[in-house]
């Protein structure tokens, strides 16, 4: 599978995408287009865990009062799904391979994970 999640609105994800040659990956928007509990666990089996997944920087993740509460991957999982904005963005899936968020030492992996192919 070669898909990438990503938030259509988030500048950052489309400088990344624009950035590097994702031709060829399934592209879905998260906002428009929930992810599935299939999906989800799919990227948790690549991952090793919902918590990877997870975004702290998502403005709810304070709001909530979540960043004072101790989380188990049962409340990763169940957050992620009832809203977009507690998925790391982007993701990028290719085959056994995950890219998790915009940090530069994940981009950087993505680039030359891209590049050898």
């Amino acid at each position: 599978m070669k898909k990438i999640y990503y938030l259509q609105t988030c500048d950052t994800c489309r400088r990344i995408m624009k950035e590097l040659n994702l031709s060829g990956f399934e592209k879905q928007e998260i906002k428009t287009e929930s992810i599935t509990v299939k999906q989800l666990d799919e990227m948790k089996a690549i991952a090793g865990s919902y918590e990877a997944l997870f975004s702290r920087k998502a403005k709810k993740y304070k709001e909530m009062g979540l960043k004072d509460e101790v989380l188990n991957e049962k409340d990763y999982q169940q957050y992620i799904l009832s809203d977009y904005t507690f998925l790391k963005r982007p993701v990028v899936v290719d085959g056994n391979e995950i890219f998790i968020g915009n940090e530069k030492k994940n981009l950087e992996r993505l680039a030359l994970h891209l590049n050898q192919k």
